[in-house]
């Protein structure tokens, strides 16, 4: 069936689903605020005087038409945004260079001051959560046990000396976490604090983070900057 407004375009000739002269068209297939207000005023100009067009009819096709328009440009105007907020420049990425940010991860280098500092990501609220760290050869270092915890971010902070209470080293060190909710396993990862070494603008998705030990990382994984 079709609507008034296809209506109003047959009785002045214009069929939207055919080209009569596919040479001279432009290729599109939508009509614009401009291309409706032309046919508008060739219904009105051509209009039998004893049939004038219903008010109410082309009121509502008016009606129609703004609402349609203004709702074209306002998701056009929110992509904008929507792209700007989620974008990031050449600026904003080189500032990471030279910052620590907390990412997924489970490499970590000691703090100059000795130890790391991590966080914990739970998808659930545990009533044991649990921080390994290794050395690189997989030696048992530390067993941090955090308790019980909210679902969200918990953080730690380790001073860089064994179980034994010996120092630990400069590392790398290898961290795992678990986490488990009355014995049932809750969903966790773990999270460190590493250096930006350096970053790259790819022509198509987010700015990559270069980080000691992880390797190649989208800015979008980034939990927070140091």
């Amino acid at each position: 069936m079709s609507t008034a407004f296809d209506t109003t375009l047959n009785s002045l000739g214009i069929n939207r689903t055919t080209t009569s002269n596919p040479v001279a068209s432009s290729g599109s297939t939508t009509l614009g605020q401009a291309d409706f207000l032309k046919l508008m005023t060739a219904q009105l100009n051509n209009q039998d005087p004893f049939a004038p067009v219903d008010n109410t009819q082309m009121v509502a096709q008016m009606a129609q038409f703004s609402s349609l328009a203004g709702i074209t440009d306002m998701n056009s105007t929110l992509k904008a945004i929507s792209d700007k907020l989620s974008g990031t420049t050449a600026s904003d990425a080189l500032a990471y260079v030279g910052r620590t940010v907390l990412t997924e991860g489970d490499t970590a280098y000691s703090r100059t001051s000795g130890g790391i500092a991590g966080a914990v990501e739970l998808d659930g609220d545990a009533t044991d959560v649990n921080v390994t760290i290794e050395s690189a050869d997989g030696q048992v270092l530390k067993t941090m046990q955090l308790g019980a915890q909210s679902k969200g971010t918990v953080n730690y902070d380790w001073d860089g000396t064994t179980d034994g209470g010996q120092p630990a080293g400069d590392g790398p060190f290898k961290v795992s976490v678990t986490a488990a909710n009355a014995g049932t396993s809750v969903a966790s990862r773990s999270l460190v604090w590493a250096p930006v070494a350096a970053v790259s603008m790819p022509s198509t998705g987010p700015a990559v983070l270069t980080i000691p030990g992880l390797g190649q990382v989208p800015i979008s994984a980034v939990r927070q900057i140091g």
